[in-house]
């Protein structure tokens, strides 16, 4: 197989719940305060906890490809192992565009999820003419610690092979700094400042063309799974009787909560 992104990087850094229905909701409870105590047989009092919900709406993904017996010929080999492995891989793509899309785009919130909720302006930081650097990861820590996302909540960064390179590159003058993005480049830890760092290739660009970068709490990415990858490899009477190899899911994704999730633009 050529070189490719086999399965998805993000699955397992985002909460996962496994839903019913072509739409899924998910519960949002907010904040709420206590009440001093200023008196004997004093009122109870009732307070108002702030709850609201989040949409999630499945898309189905699907693969087919068919195998001709005069292939197995040419090849010298069965292919349908590897075409199965080439599917499987496709579907883990599909599902990481979908949690990367809904990182930045718009969330479905409400009782019926008729309110649109964009992505928040404050969690935005700028390229500053520069690509990832530590004072920009610093920064992500500091707007998820002053959003009072829980610290014990995993916290994960997806950015591109280029960003690693940027902190090698501005690294150098801390040699505890340099040896740790090293290590972090060679995939020896995966941890810095934090952040649990993913290495994608399907990080798209904003309109200045510049690359964006994602961090955000574990329980801030909701992914909805209606059908785990199924996967179904049988005979096409009606294709020669080639082998068909046919793979399908059907998920969705959404953003849970605006201050659990930063952007960082990184210029390439």
């Amino acid at each position: 197989m050529l070189s490719q992104q086999m399965g998805s990087l993000l699955r397992s850094a985002v909460d996962t719940e496994t839903v019913n229905g072509e739409k899924a909701f998910f519960d949002q409870v907010g904040s709420a305060a206590a009440v001093l105590r200023t008196s004997r047989h004093m009122d109870t009092p009732i307070i108002d906890t702030p709850h609201s919900r989040r949409q999630v709406t499945l898309s189905d993904y699907e693969y087919a490809d068919l195998i001709d017996s005069s292939d197995r010929v040419r090849l010298l080999i069965d292919p349908t192992s590897t075409y199965a492995r080439a599917a499987a891989a496709a579907m883990g793509r599909a599902m990481d565009d979908v949690i990367i899309a809904s990182l930045h785009g718009d969330a479905k919130t409400g009782k019926e999820g008729s309110t649109t909720t964009s992505f928040l302006a404050g969690n935005k930081i700028v390229h500053g003419s520069a690509g990832l650097t530590i004072a920009k990861l610093v920064s992500a820590k500091q707007i998820l610690d002053a959003g009072s996302v829980d610290p014990s909540i995993p916290r994960y960064i997806v950015c591109s092979p280029k960003q690693i390179s940027d902190l090698l590159n501005n690294t150098t003058v801390t040699s505890a700094d340099y040896n740790t993005v090293r290590a972090l480049s060679q995939g020896i830890i995966s941890d810095f400042v934090g952040f649990k760092f993913i290495v994608s290739n399907r990080l798209p660009v904003d309109t200045n063309s510049d690359r964006r970068v994602f961090a955000w709490a574990q329980d801030g990415m909701k992914l909805a799974v209606g059908k785990e990858p199924m996967a179904k490899i049988s005979e096409r009477s009606d294709k020669s009787y080639s082998t068909q190899v046919y793979y399908c899911q059907s998920v969705g994704a959404t953003r849970m909560e605006e201050a659990k999730v930063v952007e960082i633009a990184c210029s390439e």
